[in-house]
């Protein structure tokens, strides 16, 4: 029994970009919205969208993430014929092994894929923020009758250098692929998100396997190659939410946008798309008489007695009375003592920021940069971070971190 459609998640990243949250975390597994993780989104648009194999390719500190895609029943992929997963990269006979680009990594599973014998395949990063039903995607790129097509999404024009863009004609049909060039011809940033015809991508990826100078990739090595031949190429024209979360900063804008969810499209609230996610299984917050919260998501297991504006905090973070926290993203089971001044930064999980602590607030009005503080660290007593630190271990008592 074949399937339609059948995706290939792309989950190996280090997340270098994200520093101090990755160091013993895979990109993909980093915390967002209270109670998520970034995974949870392209999984649950797969879910939604009608798609129940999906194929997980892992490399860089999966343990955390594997337990948490555990049999993939958070996501209804937990099932006999199809379901969600993990591939890690391993020793074959032919002496193959870690994972060299994204286009390898998919070459490595090529008999995954051949199971369930799809005629479609799409490619999804592990690492955006996005909320897209693939069954539309899919729809164009029958009705184009194209080999492969690409999800673009338009930017401004002064920013598409910094991405890979997709030049395309009245019909949608690509005729050049620009990687960060200098000068554009375009604005259509290409999402990282594909669908190919399966007998098209299986044949380009063993021949670029073959290839002993390619750097195995789809945006320097398949996409070009394609347009080389002259395939059948088309650029899918997205207008919801998307958002790469590969930076300290895009990571800390996401976290705030869902507390906009009017302007900025991202409604972790709504009904007819759910974000699915395993769920903590901790009690409901309290938030005591003293406390103060505006515009924030307060996630299970939170005890509030402090101030919290603008914030996004995830389960089990307690903010003691006299404690400030603002425009910030707080992991998990967290606690800001008495006194502290927590603003605009990232603090991972089980972390501890001591009594009358400074961490990111604006000590000079510098309203530049995010303060980024690595799970497990304690902030001493009365210690200062300031608001560019990364602070990858312990700040003891008094002590300053910039």
């Amino acid at each position: 029994m074949e399937k339609e459609m059948i995706a290939m998640l792309l989950a190996g990243g280090q997340g270098s970009r994200l520093y101090a949250l990755t160091e013993k975390l895979a990109k993909p597994a980093v915390p967002f919205g209270g109670k998520y993780r970034i995974i949870d989104f392209p999984l649950s648009n797969c879910v939604n969208s009608g798609i129940d194999t999906v194929g997980i390719l892992t490399q860089y500190q999966p343990l955390v993430l594997n337990e948490y895609i555990g049999n993939g029943q958070p996501w209804d992929l937990d099932r006999l014929y199809g379901g969600v997963h993990v591939l890690p990269p391993y020793q074959k006979a032919s002496g193959s092994d870690w994972y060299k680009g994204t286009a390898n990594a998919i070459c490595q599973n090529i008999s995954f894929i051949e199971r369930y014998n799809p005629k479609y395949v799409i490619i999804l990063s592990g690492d955006q923020i996005c909320k897209q039903d693939y069954s539309e995607f899919l729809k164009f790129h029958k009705e184009k009758n194209a080999e492969f097509s690409v999800a673009v999404m338009e930017v401004p024009w002064e920013e598409a250098s910094r991405f890979g863009l997709m030049v395309a004609d009245e019909n949608d049909k690509i005729t050049e692929f620009q990687e960060k060039p200098k000068e554009p011809k375009s604005n259509l940033a290409s999402m990282g998100i594909y669908i190919f015809n399966w007998d098209i991508l299986r044949k380009y990826l063993l021949e670029d396997d073959e290839d002993p100078n390619s750097e195995n990739d789809f945006g320097n090595n398949i996409i070009p190659n394609l347009l080389r031949d002259g395939r059948q190429m088309y650029a899918y024209h997205f207008n919801g939410y998307w958002k790469d979360v590969g930076t300290i900063s895009s990571l800390w804008e996401a976290n705030m946008e869902v507390l906009d969810p009017e302007h900025s499209g991202i409604d972790l609230f709504d009904e007819n798309w759910k974000i699915y996610s395993r769920n903590s299984g901790m009690a409901g917050h309290h938030i005591s008489s003293c406390a103060t919260v505006e515009n924030s998501m307060i996630t299970d297991g939170c005890k509030i007695a402090g101030s919290v504006k603008h914030s996004v905090l995830f389960g089990g973070v307690k903010v003691e009375e006299g404690a400030v926290v603002e425009d910030a993203v707080i992991m998990g089971h967290t606690t800001i003592r008495s006194g502290a001044v927590v603003k605009h930064c990232i603090v991972a999980e089980n972390v501890l920021i001591d009594n009358d602590a400074v961490v990111g607030a604006m000590l000079e009005g510098n309203e530049k940069g995010v303060a980024t503080v690595a799970s497990g660290v304690v902030i001493g007593r009365g210690a200062k971070v300031g608001p560019n630190a990364m602070v990858r271990k312990n700040v003891k008592e008094g002590e300053e971190e910039w």
